[in-house]
């Protein structure tokens, strides 16, 4: 795939969650900024919340000869957050750079959604951002710097056609954290951004046929790509060059701001 050279990343750390996928043919939105990253020079540290999952792509990194490491973490457990980011600066000393990568939906509108549901869509799309930023942010400060890349997603700006009222709560939230959170910090040479992805081909799209199509793939497929004003989904580089370019020096004077990444989606009339 084509990407910009950044040469800013070089010898950066990148604090990475969600880096984990088990789908040997597509790269999922974690993998493919690490891959990036790592390509541009930057060292990986990345959890996932099985270690399964996290060393498959850890092993398709280190056999392209770039430098990543991984553990198992769950984003949503505070204790299991700090020693995530304890692990990473135990190896390297420093964060440059912390991408908040994870993200679940699930299908309901607030009278069918049962609370526990609401609950842990709460947890895993926005308090992961908050406990992430809790543990890296201090760190940073000490520092001098950092930069922090969120991903939300279009449904947090606009009805995208499926019933998921928590998703959309949760990301438009994300994207209210990041534009206040990075007004606090930009005195203190820390930049925040967040990425909206709009529909996307991802190793996830299966598990979303299943819950919003009973398991009819290529119909959900055929479905988003006919939303889209482009008439295609974009793809987990699609994400990952908007993070890449955030997160290096080529975006220093950028800061809370938001980079649509969707193919025309929020700007259309009722492609839904």
């Amino acid at each position: 795939m084509e990407a910009a050279s950044f040469p800013s990343y070089k010898d950066k750390v990148v604090l990475l969650t969600g880096i984990g996928q088990s789908d040997p043919d597509s790269w999922g939105n974690g993998a493919a900024t690490a891959l990036l990253m790592a390509r541009n020079g930057a060292k990986i540290f990345g959890c996932d919340l099985t270690l399964e999952a996290a060393e498959y792509n850890k092993k398709r990194l280190t056999e392209m000869g770039y430098e990543c490491d991984v553990v198992a973490a769950d984003v949503t457990n505070p204790d299991s957050v700090k020693a995530f980011v304890d692990a990473c600066m135990a190896k390297h000393g420093r964060i440059d750079i912390l991408v908040n990568n994870v993200g679940r939906s699930e299908p309901g509108g607030p009278a069918e959604m049962q609370p526990n549901v609401w609950d842990k869509q709460c947890a895993v799309n926005l308090s992961s951002v908050y406990l992430c930023c809790h543990y890296v942010l201090p760190i940073m400060e000490a520092q001098g710097s950092g930069c922090v890349v969120n991903v939300a997603s279009v449904a947090g700006l606009r009805y995208i056609g499926k019933p998921q009222v928590a998703y959309s709560a949760t990301k438009a939230a994300v994207i209210q954290f990041t534009a206040a959170t990075a007004v606090l910090y930009a005195p203190k040479n820390i930049r925040m951004n967040v990425v909206v992805p709009g529909l996307m081909a991802t190793p996830l799209l299966k598990m979303l046929a299943d819950k919003y199509a009973n398991g009819d793939y290529e119909g959900f497929a055929a479905k988003r790509n006919a939303q889209v004003p482009m008439n295609r989904m974009g793809d987990a580089f699609d994400v990952a060059n908007a993070s890449l370019f955030l997160a290096s020096d080529a975006a220093q004077y950028i800061t809370g701001q938001q980079i649509v990444v969707d193919g025309g989606i929020t700007q259309s009339t009722g492609r839904v």
